[in-house]
């Protein structure tokens, strides 16, 4: 454990700190070929642009309530750390009427259009590339905004460590207890620093999103999501599973 890390955001710092070239997240799209990887600078860099988009944009304070409605994908490991930095709380699948922000993918656009706030569409296209015919109405699309957005981040309020920082299945975690129930899920799993995790798991659950993002986070690992390899047309037998974690240098691995 390390002494420095009080609130989720600290982890990512923690990754910077250590290796930050090292590949951190990886991650597959089984039904459209891409692969993307993101070291430890790259995703900060990502975290620091899309958390200044969330302050000086969106108006968004310490407390503030942002329904999360994506899957497990890079960019969503991108928001929820983004949101940690900032002190807003992420409610992943959450109701977005009841929330300020909304950030939603292409497959929830009628869902997220109850929220009265800030709504943000991602197209989850290859590179993070923007949607083709432009945003839909009523949206910001998000690869469009977050290019201009400061490569530094500094919190206006930085979030305490007993603040809540993330709601998911109906159950708020402080940023303290989020940190606390990553590093039991990193030692129930065997996770050292080095390792390298292959993820089958969606992110609609505390069980998916520890696995796929915080518990490596936690242990100084690196995670490699392939949500997509599971099941449907990106469906993965076993042989190509297998030469994908040999490639990747999985050393754990969750279904």
């Amino acid at each position: 454990m390390n002494s420095s890390e009080h609130t989720p955001a600290d982890l990512l710092r923690s990754a910077l700190a250590g290796d930050p070239g090292r590949p951190l997240v990886t991650y597959y799209d089984d039904t459209t070929g891409e692969r993307v990887e993101l070291s430890a600078t790259t995703l900060a860099n990502w975290v620091a642009k899309t958390g200044n988009l969330l302050q000086d944009e969106l108006g968004a304070e310490r407390g503030s309530r942002l329904a999360l409605l994506l899957p497990a994908h890079w960019q969503t490991a991108v928001w929820v750390l983004a949101c940690a930095a900032t002190g807003v709380v992420t409610d992943i699948g959450g109701d977005p009427a009841e929330a300020e922000i909304v950030v939603t993918g292409p497959g929830t656009l009628e869902e997220a259009r109850a929220c009265l706030g800030e709504r943000i569409a991602l197209g989850l296209r290859p590179l993070g590339a923007r949607f083709p015919q432009g945003p839909p109405a009523g949206f910001t699309d998000y690869a469009v905004a977050v290019p201009g957005q400061g490569d530094a981040f500094t919190a206006y309020d930085p979030p305490e460590p007993a603040d809540p920082a993330l709601t998911i299945g109906g159950r708020t975690f402080s940023g303290a207890a989020l940190l606390e129930r990553a590093r039991a899920d990193a030692a129930a799993l065997g996770l050292s620093a080095g390792d390298r995790l292959l993820s089958l798991r969606g992110w609609d659950t505390w069980d998916g999103l520890s696995v796929g993002l915080f518990a490596p986070l936690a242990a100084g690992a690196s995670v490699v999501l392939c949500p997509n390899a599971a099941q449907g047309p990106g469906r993965l037998d076993e042989a190509a599973l297998a030469a994908r974690r040999t490639s990747e240098g999985v050393t754990h691995f969750a279904d």
